[in-house]
């Protein structure tokens, strides 16, 4: 089976970067509590907009990113990510093709 890749793209406001980018992380560690399912991560920062946060996450596969996209909702630190979030700009899985 292929791995998936997820790209989100958040705008956030300067002041809250820090704590959006300490919470994305404690969020990738919340999937991976039980199984890893997330294999690596970047946490990016636009070079021409700095209030544009992206994560950039590789799945095992497309299955265990769709199952988790349905846990979103229920995860311990989302609330607390999603109130510091302006604006959710951008959200996909993407597989390999070539």
């Amino acid at each position: 089976m292929s791995s998936c890749s997820e790209l989100t793209i958040f705008k956030v406001s300067k002041e809250n970067i820090p704590k959006v980018i300490a919470l994305s992380l404690l969020i990738i560690d919340e999937i991976n509590a039980n199984e890893t399912v997330i294999t690596s991560h970047n946490i990016l920062q636009k070079t021409d907009n700095e209030e544009e946060l992206c994560w950039h996450l590789t799945w095992i596969n497309k299955e265990a990113a769709q199952l988790n996209t349905e846990k979103w909702p229920n995860l311990p630190s989302t609330k607390a990510l999603m109130s510091l979030v302006g604006e959710k700009v951008y959200y996909g899985h993407f597989v390999d093709v070539a």
